[in-house]
């Protein structure tokens, strides 16, 4: 695929939105509405006894207060896990000795360049958490089995908490006596 001819639109403060024509493989040119951002990153905390850190953020795009793992954006182009590190510590208090990528996440891939990398944090100690003004939420630590249930139901909604619970499923079961 080859822009053919950019129109931008905006820069904001985590995205720049664009208008591109595009060449398709199959030769057809496109006129897309293209969102990009610079990812980010999200992270399942698994404590010793088996619970996971959610989130319940306040999210003005959802309306409300949603349930969802720490994550962030990256930042000046940071490595993916050094977001995971910070926003552990922001977010939920913690710091993790083990870290295993459970890949990445594509949220909206019609539209939006973003990329999600997904972590599992392991080997927690408790550190001061350091949320942003901008920050309303309250971390949670609720049993890794309550957290699948809360995704079965429909309760917890938010995309990169179901896709990392998901691909963390396995190696949780393995931990488990």
């Amino acid at each position: 695929m080859s822009i053919e001819k950019l129109t931008h639109i905006f820069t904001g403060r985590a995205i720049t939105v664009n208008v591109e024509e595009v060449r398709l493989p199959n030769d057809h040119l496109a006129t897309l509405d293209m969102v990009h951002h610079p990812g980010g990153a999200a992270i399942m905390a698994l404590d010793d006894a088996g619970r996971v850190c959610l989130v319940r953020q306040y999210r003005h795009a959802a309306n409300g207060y949603i349930w969802e793992f720490p994550a962030g954006k990256i930042d000046n182009k940071e490595p993916p896990l050094q977001t995971a590190q910070r926003e552990l510590e922001e977010e939920a208090g913690r710091r993790a000795r083990e870290w295993r990528s459970l890949g990445d996440f594509l949220p909206s891939p019609g539209f939006l360049t973003e990329v999600v990398h997904l972590f599992l944090a392991t080997d927690l100690t408790e550190v001061a958490n350091r949320l942003e003004a901008s920050e309303v939420l309250e971390a949670h630590w609720l049993p890794f089995e309550q957290a699948m249930q809360m995704a079965q139901s429909g309760e917890l909604r938010d995309g990169k908490t179901l896709a990392a619970l998901l691909r963390a499923a396995p190696y949780v079961q393995t931990r488990e006596p």
